[in-house]
């Protein structure tokens, strides 16, 4: 088996969320289900233990204060790759100072791209999937009426156990918390 990889994101449990887990089910219902999320950390295979990895995630997101993100417009990585997505217009540069401060140690990745804070809708098959899903997605982005802000309070630390199959292993929040463990 292949060595697992882990992310660190943040579920959008929310009307965007929501609309997102809609719409990815519409434009592509072969995949399988996963929750609308914001990636601070992309998939990437660990330098250490799980438990190190918790330890850097721990000590440098509870130095980070929450903060809000706001959606932006429908987009796509074609040609690189036929993904569709929303990128974050709002709060950009604090996810990527984030992303950036804890890739580091055991989480010290080097990313196959630049990091682009986003929310995937659905990664196709192909090119001319991405394009008519790229078409019918932003004309739906277009219609959604409800907020596009996003507090982001809690993270979560999870790892891929199949393909597309991802384990929530520990809830990581912003900021210092109020009760010791």
């Amino acid at each position: 088996m292949q060595m697992p990889r882990y992310a660190l994101v943040a579920y959008l449990k929310n009307p965007a969320g929501e609309f997102v887990e809609n719409l990815r089910r519409e434009l592509h219902p072969d995949l399988p289900h996963l929750a609308a999320h914001l990636t601070i950390l992309p998939p990437r295979p660990l330098h250490g233990t799980e438990d190190a990895a918790l330890q850097i995630l721990e000590r440098i997101c509870g130095h980070e204060e929450h903060f809000e993100v706001t959606l932006g417009d429908v987009e796509t990585f074609v040609p690189v790759t036929p993904t569709i997505y929303i990128r974050v217009r709002g709060g950009a540069a604090h996810m990527s100072e984030l992303h950036s401060k804890l890739s580091t140690e055991a989480l010290a990745f080097e990313e196959p791209w630049p990091y682009i804070p986003h929310l995937t809708i659905a990664k196709m098959s192909a090119e001319p999937a991405a394009r008519r899903a790229f078409e019918m997605a932003r004309e739906r982005w277009a219609e959604y009426s409800e907020s596009r802000r996003i507090l982001l309070e809690r993270l979560t630390f999870v790892r891929e156990d199949d393909e597309n199959c991802w384990v929530d292993l520990a809830p990581v929040p912003l900021g210092p918390r109020l009760v010791s463990r």
